[in-house]
Formats: structure tokens, sequence, C-alpha cells
């Protein structure tokens, strides 16, 4: 196995967000710590001695752990070899990071953080169940700069229902304020479960999701949009997300957590009754090479470098064309043929998933 990469899933939040669907939990001090004995099992079972070139802490809210459950967690993921290059992210919310904290996740290694700012609004961080306070953000920013933590996520989301135009474009305007290196944006998406979808809350007209980024896109434009929905500056890309885009396998660990390893990509359990009995796995996906090939080709089309044709070859054995007849869909113009690659102009961005399930109905696959 070639896994250079893992995703370590912390799911405590001292508050839970109304759109938030990922795997979470109130925070429990008397939880946290039964939940990292079990991390530490799992990693213990699981983990292979690889050397890592990318480590990530999400959730969740990483940052709500206090500064004994932070060092615990720390000292339980030391057993993770990482490369001299390695990106180490952990994911934060303002409401819950500390200078302190900063110190320790520098002391501990960690060489990126990643903010969730989602708005600057208070009326629509009321509706998401959030708090913020813009001078603290400022602050906490320039404290990471200071400690030599300099390359910096901040997450935005937009397409909130009733929100404007000028909304994001302000929400834009201060994170560039914050002179950051990389940017992540999310339209609100209303999934299942939570609680603005079953309180009725009804999305955005498509045509205004469209003109807000478009908006974002062009307020970024200083940066490299390397991805549907991120930016960086400097090539500040994110290597932990480009093993997800680029197919590449990795370690998945924690409650919820996925990961992606041979023919086998895997989901694990949501229950953190079955999670603490250390039955960690729920569900396991055996690929067949059809199954490889379609990951291979919706991953890489969300990138600005999209699919390598000798990429392809290599490791598939066969030609793209051979197997996905995309020709027409570059005579249309939705995709483009340059050199060894083919990928979606950023143009289309917007219209990237239409465009890839038209790729995959043209499948010819045997």
């Amino acid at each position: 196995m070639n896994i250079r990469s893992c995703y370590i899933h912390i799911p405590f939040c001292k508050r839970i967000c109304s759109y938030c669907d990922f795997c979470k939990l109130f925070y429990d001090t008397g939880y946290v710590s039964f939940y990292l004995e079990a991390l530490k099992s799992e990693i213990e079972q699981y983990y292979h001695g690889e050397e890592l070139d990318t480590l990530y802490i999400g959730g969740g809210t990483p940052s709500s752990l206090s500064i004994s459950e932070l060092e615990k967690m720390f000292s339980i993921l030391s057993v993770l070899k990482k490369s001299s290059s390695c990106e180490f992210t952990i994911e934060v919310n303002f409401d819950s990071i500390t200078e302190e904290k900063i110190d320790l996740f520098k002391k501990s290694g960690v060489n990126r953080i990643s903010f969730g700012l989602e708005t600057t609004h208070p009326w629509i961080l009321e509706k998401m169940g959030r708090t913020l306070d813009l001078d603290y953000v400022r602050h906490i920013i320039s404290y990471c700069k200071s400690v030599g933590i300099t390359n910096i996520n901040v997450d935005l989301m937009y397409a909130f229902p009733d929100e404007t135009l000028q909304e994001v474009e302000e929400d834009i305007r201060f994170i560039l304020s914050l002179d950051v290196c990389h940017v992540s944006t999310y339209s609100l998406i209303l999934e299942e479960h939570t609680k603005l979808y079953l309180t009725g809350v009804k999305s955005i007209p498509e045509e205004l999701d469209a003109k807000m980024y478009e908006l974002i896109c062009s307020m970024l434009s200083d940066f490299c949009h390397y991805e549907i929905s991120n930016f960086a500056r400097d090539d500040s890309f994110s290597k932990h997300n480009l093993c997800y885009w680029q197919n590449k396998e990795y370690y998945g660990f924690g409650l919820g957590a996925s990961g992606y390893i041979g023919n086998v990509r895997y989901s694990n359990t949501r229950s953190i009754t079955h999670y603490l009995q250390k039955n960690y796995r729920y569900e396991e996906e055996k690929l067949s090479s059809c199954d490889k090939m379609e990951y291979e080709v919706i991953l890489n089309l969300r990138t600005k470098w999209g699919i390598s044709k000798t990429k392809f070859y290599q490791i598939y054995g066969k030609r793209l064309l051979d197997v996905y007849d995309y020709s027409e869909l570059v005579t249309l113009g939705y995709l483009r043929e340059c050199d060894d690659f083919i990928f979606i102009p950023n143009k289309f961005w917007y219209l990237s998933n239409e465009i890839i399930v038209r790729l995959l109905e043209v499948c010819s696959y045997e």
C-alpha cells in the first residue's frame, strides 16, 4: 500500500449548527476521554506505519476540546509517522479557539489551520446557530501568523435564504482583509435531518446561486481557482484535499470517518455507542475497475488540471477516450483537451455536475 494521507474525525461541538449534516455530538468531557481511547485503538488496529504527507484533523469542532484533551489527542496521533514536508491541518471555530490552543498546535507540529468563518452577518449567524466577533477573528488570525502558522484557510458559506449579493460581497471583502492564502466556499445545501431542512427552509433560486458563485470567483481573481470551490495564493493548495480529488488512497479514523484503501472505500459507524465498543467499520464498498475509473473522472474533473490521459492509461490500461467518448463535449466547449489533460473550463464549473453526468453516460467500458 502507498497511503500518504490520513483524516482524523473529532465529532464534538459546543453548539450544533442548523445546516450541518456532518457526524457530530454535543461536547461532553466524559465522552471525549472515552472517544480518544477508542480512536487510539482504531489507529493501532488499522495503521500500518506509512509515512504521511498530509494529516487532517476535522470535525465536528476539534478546537472545542480543552487543552488537556487536545494534548491527549496529539499524544495519540504521535504514532502516525509524518514526512518532513507533511501538511498538518486542524479545523477550528472562532468561538472555541484561543491563543493557548494555537500555541499547542504549533508545538504539536500543526502547520495549517482551517477556520470556519461562514459569514460575517449577525442575522445569518443567528439562523445558523453560530456566533462571531469580527474583532476577535482579526486578532486570532494575526496571532496565528505571529507564531509562524501562515498557511491559513477561511471557509465561506453563501446562498443562505434571503441573503443578497451585497452581503456575499461584504463577506468576501472581509475575508480579503484578513490576508490569508486559502479560501474555501460552499453554497448552502439543505440536507435532510438538519434543523434548516426540518423547519421547511427553501433553497434560493438557482439563478441567484449562480450569480453569487460568479461574484465570488470575480472577487477572488487574484487567487488561483484550482478546484470548483477552492482558491489559493502562492500555490498554497490544500495538499490533503488534493489527495481526495486526485483519487488517491487515504486512511480515515474516527466516528463517521471514511477512507480509501486498496480496492475498498469504507465508512465508519456514526453510532458513538458502537464506536466506543470498537465496532468501527459500518460499510465497505469493494470497487470494480469501472467504479475506480468513475471515481477518477468525477474527482479529477473538480480541479483545474482535470484528468491526465497518460495517468489514466498507466493505472487502468485503457485510453480515456476508449472508455469515455468525450469528443462531443469537447466540440461543445464543455470540456477542453490540452496536451495530456481533459478539463472543464472555468466558465462552466458551475455546471460541472451536469457535464460529468453527461460524460459518464457515454461510458463504453466492458
